[in-house]
């Protein structure tokens, strides 16, 4: 067993171990949200030691940990490579070392990703009144696990690695929802759920010497992560602990996330990466940049929201969606930063292939049929990937059947919606679609805007 020279984290171990132990009906599984960041890791670190110290003192290992891991497809791609390869040694070393713990890694509903509410149904980015991103990407996918097992084992503990010294807004909601005299509190969402908050007395001093000084009970280099935290610190704070030695400074500062995150107007971790080496990420930068410039150009909006409701201000401003015309940019402009990070990162994916299905499919519904995805992927790339429409067969008896080119193009399009229909979410509302796609046919006369 390590030996853990620091009475505050023997403590904190101590504590694990008798919670571990608890009788309670069920054996109610623990879920460990786990980023890869200093406090995630530092809990998942002292609960691994907790188990292993359980077992040496011949204690049965009943109660299964899960290391649930959300991918919000738009983290720092840093961060986004180090957490994938430390969730793989979390898996082999839980495996070798025969402990009850799994990994499981939760992604957005397609639907809800972020590129699909900004570039497919023109939500603005994010901004402090408007955040829809933490709700739909974060909130929900780690939520839906969470109620899958509540639904399995009646009951669910989770565990959260949040700080009272961590800030003053941390330390009011951990003594919101702490009941006094309790190490459990009641989940502030999810019914039949309980959070326990372990570190929570834990200074970030103490966390930096959980990861410098106590070896990776799955066998990872913590080195690897002091480093991104050191390369991303911010030139204006200053990182004045020792920690284990003089090379080990306190940099717990940094705050890592989307990439793309634009409720803060700079992005202050990827500025300091960058600065230190990471060259490669400033095209991501500039994209960044570029929409929290644009986020609320008139030009660029839409006067009515999605549901049809009216989005101007009393100055006349724009405040609903973004056109359609930004939308294709913002998408090329993506492509076009994908393409040239690749250069030098070929692994970098900033947006998949199932996010760009599925914009095709919002852009159909919202009755844009030109240019297709697929034509802004062909320019970017240089493919010659045929769009997916009707045979060649087809295509020919319906030209000849349809006298008016405009006729053609219009069953075209109500084709493209059914297709849209079968490749993505559900079939709900395609008579809504169609009758609209319609009715904008009727309405300009049997004629198409150019």
């Amino acid at each position: 067993m390590i030996e853990i020279k620091s009475k505050r984290v023997r403590s904190v171990i101590d504590e694990l171990k008798d919670q571990y132990m608890e009788a309670d009906r069920n054996c109610r599984p623990w879920i460990i949200g786990f980023s890869g960041g200093k406090d995630s890791t530092t809990l998942l670190m002292l609960t691994w030691i907790s188990m292993l110290s359980l077992r040496e003192e011949g204690k049965e290992l009943r109660r299964r940990v899960y290391v649930v891991c959300n991918d919000t497809m738009v983290e720092n791609p840093v961060i986004d490579e180090y957490v994938s390869t430390v969730l793989i040694k979390i898996e082999d070393a839980a495996r070798e070392q025969k402990l009850p713990i799994q990994v499981v890694r939760t992604t957005p509903q397609l639907e809800d990703t972020f590129w699909s509410c900004v570039i497919g149904k023109g939500y603005p980015v994010p901004n402090n009144s408007f955040r829809f991103c933490t709700d739909k990407m974060k909130i929900k996918p780690t939520s839906k696990f969470i109620t899958d097992q509540v639904v399995a084992d009646g009951e669910a503990i989770v565990l959260v690695g949040t700080r009272l010294a961590e800030s003053q807004q941390r330390e009011r909601s951990i003594k919101k929802h702490e009941i006094k005299g309790h190490r459990l509190s009641k989940h502030p969402l999810n019914p039949n759920t309980f959070t326990y908050a372990p570190i929570k007395e834990l200074m970030l001093e103490e966390v930096w010497w959980v990861i410098n000084s106590i070896p990776s009970p799955w066998g990872f280099d913590n080195e690897i992560l002091f480093q991104i935290y050191q390369n991303a610190s911010a030139d204006d704070y200053e990182c004045p602990t020792v920690v284990t030695d003089d090379s080990h400074r306190s940099c717990g500062q940094s705050r890592f996330g989307c990439w793309i995150c634009t409720v803060a107007k700079e992005d202050k971790s990827m500025t300091s990466l960058i600065r230190n080496g990471f060259v490669w990420m400033t095209p991501l930068l500039e994209y960044h940049d570029r929409l929290v410039e644009n986020r609320n150009k008139s030009e660029l909006r839409l006067p009515t929201r999605r549901n049809g409701q009216s989005a101007v201000d009393e100055t006349g401003h724009n405040q609903g969606n973004y056109t359609f015309e930004y939308r294709v940019q913002m998408l090329r402009e993506l492509l076009e930063t994908q393409k040239e990070v690749q250069k030098e990162h070929s692994s970098v994916r900033l947006i998949t292939s199932q996010e760009l299905i599925a914009i095709q499919v919002i852009w159909f519904r919202d009755g844009y049929f030109k240019p297709t995805v697929n034509d802004i992927f062909n320019d970017i790339y240089g493919y010659n990937i045929p769009n997916l429409e009707i045979g060649l067969q087809e295509r020919l008896i319906l030209e000849k059947s349809c006298t008016d080119p405009q006729h053609f193009q219009l069953i075209q399009e109500l084709l493209a919606l059914q297709k849209s229909k079968v490749l993505m979410m559900r079939k709900f509302g395609l008579q809504n679609d169609i009758d609209e796609q319609l009715d904008r046919f009727v309405k300009k006369g049997g004629q198409y805007a150019d």
